[in-house]
């Protein structure tokens, strides 16, 4: 084996290696990372915490209400005084509104659930990928070094057989060229692994250190079931995101029924207490509690108005939920088919590019025998460097984007949270 060529399997070697050598975390490190920082995350709770105390307040109308009040009275004419000590007590019997307005603070809180349990899969959705981001990154930059390694070993080759006038002065500029080109894709590469490296930080909070990397063994499996309508009609039933949705069209249905409750009469039963003291009270009445118990019916008569237009307003809120959550079927339909394409996509990706391997090692062999035996050039063998990096580099893409895309066909379907992170973080290459 020559020295570029050991010098390349070397370098191909520790960038495998590199990783695991330096205690790498693994996918489900940095999702625990995720959930303790991630500000979506905490968004979403927090705005189900807020629809929740809302419930609260809408179910506190129809509990007993209870005040009281203290008030004094001076008179200038001769300095006397009143204290007067009033409360009320009440209930509600019957408000129908109330009780339909409850039914939708409700039913939104439950729409928060799902919106949550959405914002979950969704966090180790955006986790997974950034984490095979940084690794697609580290693979391209990688290649990239070790593209610029071979080419500077092969300028100090070409230098040295010019010198020993074996060979012409184009070898060595070829040489040089082709180096200097393969510097610019490198600071490339390393500027799209900081980049990457920056995303994953934006959602666990801190920079990630060396990340594991998918084993050299990957099964290659087609989705189970094997039916992209199976896979819809899956995402349609159980994603947490269009259950929110469902959930708040029907409590937009029952904040119209609210709307046009509050036509009806309402009754409630009230307790009404009154204490009078001071100089200004009559012996008679100075410390006497008087109490009134009673039923009260308030009939809406009219309001300017405004409960037409509060019921109007329910139904057209009710029709944009309508219209949204079509358009959420829709969408979802497309992403769950098309996930489902890009995972039968990237395993015929990982077929040609493995093929591809194959092929440019046998032809990078094949080149540095032949420029030995004067039948190639030192442009084809530069090629033939250029051709099996690029080789591998694409091979270990096409491998992520597999693991992606079934992750993401599961995010699609409802069926994505931390057992599947964990089956995919079985595919990492263990810890020292």
């Amino acid at each position: 084996m020559s020295r570029v060529s050991a010098l390349a399997l070397v370098l191909v070697c520790a960038g495998c290696c590199l990783p695991a050598a330096a205690q790498a975390e693994d996918l489900l490190a940095v999702y625990d990372q995720a959930r303790a920082a991630d500000p979506v995350l905490a968004s979403a709770r927090a705005v189900r915490g807020e629809q929740a105390e809302l419930a609260a307040q809408a179910r506190a109308a129809l509990l007993p209400q209870w005040s009281a009040q203290l008030s004094e009275r001076r008179y200038q004419a001769d300095g006397q005084r009143e204290h007067q000590l009033t409360h009320s007590l009440s209930q509600v019997l019957v408000d129908l509104s109330r009780l339909r307005s409850l039914d939708a603070a409700n039913t939104l809180v439950s729409a928060e659930d799902a919106r949550v349990r959405a914002a979950e899969a969704a966090l180790c959705a955006r986790v997974a990928t950034a984490y095979f981001t940084v690794l697609t990154a580290q693979a391209s930059l990688d290649t990239a070094l070790a593209i610029e390694n071979a080419y500077g070993q092969q300028v100090d080759q070409a230098q040295a057989r010019f010198d020993a006038r074996l060979s012409a002065s184009l070898d060595v500029e070829q040489a040089r060229a082709y180096y200097e080109l393969s510097r610019g894709s490198t600071a490339s590469a390393r500027e799209a692994l900081a980049d990457a490296r920056q995303a994953l930080a934006q959602i666990t909070g801190r920079m990630p250190g060396a990340l594991s990397p998918l084993a050299p063994e990957l099964a290659m499996l087609m989705p189970d079931p094997a039916d992209p309508e199976a896979w819809v009609a899956q995402s349609l039933r159980d994603n947490p995101s269009l259950r929110a949705g469902a959930l708040g069209l029907e409590a937009s249905e029952q904040r119209i029924a609210a709307a046009r409750a509050a036509h009806l009469p309402t009754l409630s039963v009230g307790l009404d207490g009154e204490r009078l003291a001071g100089s200004a009270v009559a012996p008679q009445d100075a410390g006497r509690y008087t109490s009134t118990v009673g039923l009260r019916l308030t009939i809406p008569l009219f309001a300017g108005g405004a409960v037409e237009s509060q019921k109007r307003q329910a139904i057209y809120q009710r029709e944009q939920q309508r219209e949204d959550l079509e358009a959420a079927r829709r969408t979802l339909t497309r992403e769950t088919q098309a996930q489902y394409q890009a995972v039968l996509s990237a395993l015929s990706q990982m077929r040609t590019a493995g093929a591809a391997v194959q092929a440019a090692d046998k032809a990078l062999a094949s080149t540095r025998s032949g420029l030995d035996l004067g039948a190639r050039t030192m442009t084809d063998l530069l090629l033939s460097i250029q051709t099996q990096s690029n080789a591998r580099n694409a091979w270990e893409q096409a491998r992520h984007r597999y693991v992606l895309a079934k992750l993401l066909l599961q995010q699609a379907a409802g069926a994505l949270g931390e057992p599947q992170l964990a089956a995919v973080n079985q595919l990492l290459t263990a810890r020292p």
